[in-house]
């Protein structure tokens, strides 16, 4: 295959230091930033000694990951060593007192990362909201019955007033916390708080396995985060504070709420924010063929990956009940078509990603099945720059579905389904920022956290559903 890639590896030779140099003082946080494609990624160390081991966690603010155990940590000789095996990542630094020098190395790509106890400041985040809040925020614990799990969420009403309307917010793929937290920016935070302070109670929670809830996120699919939504609902339900109740769901969270949505004739509204339309794999060949245009990958190379994704993906659905065979089968086939060029450690991050249930699910899942039934009125969202859920395509898909119609531009139209609007909004990428070429190595760069006319948007249609 063209362009397989190859790593540069920093190699760290000329430092060699003795244990006396500097006071064995490594405890505590390190904090560096890495540098990926443009855009600079967090990275925390907690690192602590029990007995004569250490031990340590990871953090990765930018994507809302905390936490993270370490499986092996060797200091010795101001050499330090950190490993997780799982995720395919290594830590190699030199303790200087002050500092560590280092590199961090992640399925085969290996970046400088070097450390250091100050804390680094973040972007610039002007939109993200600060305490004191003029509005009740509770702490508040869904129990997933079915699941024998615990979510923890926060639910914020106004101050005022005895019944309010309430969303539920459902977030994207990949492990988020409750407020969605991606690439430094807190969507679901700024979203939760702009509804509340006019008047629209909002329950946010973090998912399965993510910060303080339960359960193993790694073992779930879409089906799975459906059934937490479902309990999530049900909690709000037995609150007498809690009036209309509609779901908000981005990306992922888009697919899970037309599927509550059909099973419930309560659910006064869904909301549908960059949300698929047409199934997984589909999604996935168009996302990978929009982000490689943009990164000025050639046609030719565009056609070879889609062929080969292709090819993976038929496997995928053909032998889904089978994980061992599929490992055999796809690394023998990524083999051949690349004719050897791809690095063995990239093969089996590739098997890694593939073959989760999550991703199983995903590819085959296609969310018209649930669109078809649902009943009540729905809005739909898209950035016409979004290149992860192609707004054309999607967009398009879902309004038909719905109504029966081509889509007209930002047309509110009345039929069995009561309201369907579609909203194209134009120059927005796919966490609805402004942006100049819709790429995710963007989203950390851009200081905006949404768009405000897509809050002003999605405020005016639920006050208006609501309302009647």
């Amino acid at each position: 295959m063209r362009n397989v890639r190859l790593f540069l590896f920093f190699l760290i030779s000329s430092l060699f230091l003795t244990s006396a140099t500097y006071a064995q003082s490594i405890e505590g946080k390190w904090y560096g930033k890495l540098k990926v494609q443009n855009s600079e990624l967090r990275v925390v160390f907690e690192i602590k000694r029990r007995d004569s081991l250490y031990i340590a966690t990871m953090d990765s603010p930018d994507q809302g990951a905390t936490g993270i155990p370490m499986e092996s940590v060797i200091f010795s000789k101001s050499i330090l060593n950190i490993k997780h095996s799982s995720i395919m990542m290594e830590y190699n630094g030199v303790y200087m007192g002050d500092k560590i020098i280092g590199t961090f190395r992640q399925a085969g790509q290996t970046i400088q990362l070097n450390l250091s106890k100050r804390v680094p400041e973040g972007a610039a985040r002007p939109q993200e909201p600060k305490e004191p809040f003029p509005y009740i925020s509770e702490e508040v614990f869904i129990p997933n019955k079915r699941d024998s799990i615990v979510l923890s969420g926060t639910l914020t009403f106004p101050q005022t007033g005895k019944i309010h309307n309430a969303v539920i917010l459902i977030s994207g793929s990949g492990p988020q916390n409750r407020n969605e937290e991606i690439m430094g920016h807190k969507p679901f935070l700024l979203l939760s708080d702009f509804l509340t302070r006019n008047g629209i109670a909002v329950l946010r929670y973090d998912e399965r396995g993510v910060g303080a809830s339960g359960g193993k996120f790694a073992l779930a699919n879409t089906l799975d985060f459906t059934e937490d939504v479902r309990w999530a609902y049900r909690y709000l339900r037995t609150r007498e504070d809690i009036g209309k109740i509609g779901l908000i769901g981005h990306s992922e969270g888009g697919i899970i709420a037309p599927i509550v949505a059909s099973e419930n004739d309560d659910i006064s509204f869904i909301v549908l924010m960059a949300a698929p339309g047409i199934k997984g794999r589909d999604i996935i060949i168009a996302q990978q063929a929009a982000i490689s245009q943009s990164s000025g990958s050639s046609q030719e190379d565009i056609e070879a990956y889609q062929s080969l994704n292709n090819k993976v993906f038929d496997l995928i659905e053909l032998h889904k009940g089978d994980i061992t065979s599929l490992r055999k089968i796809i690394s023998q086939t990524l083999v051949k078509e690349s004719k050897g060029e791809i690095p063995e450690s990239a093969i089996k991050q590739q098997l890694a990603s593939l073959l989760t249930p999550w991703m199983i699910f995903y590819l085959n899942y296609d969310p018209v099945d649930a669109l078809k039934k649902v009943k009540c009125p729905v809005l739909s969202i898209n950035g016409n720059k979004d290149l992860q859920v192609i707004s054309k395509t999607n967009l398009d898909t879902i309004y038909m579905v719905l109504t029966g119609d081509k889509r007209p531009n930002n047309i509110v139209v009345t039929h069995s389904n009561n309201n369907v609007k579609s909203i194209e909004f134009e120059g927005l990428n796919h966490l609805f920022q402004t942006a100049s070429t819709g790429h995710p190595k963007e989203y950390s760069t851009i200081e905006e956290t949404m768009n405000p006319s897509v809050l002003k948007s999605i405020l005016e249609w639920i006050n208006e559903i609501t309302s009647r």
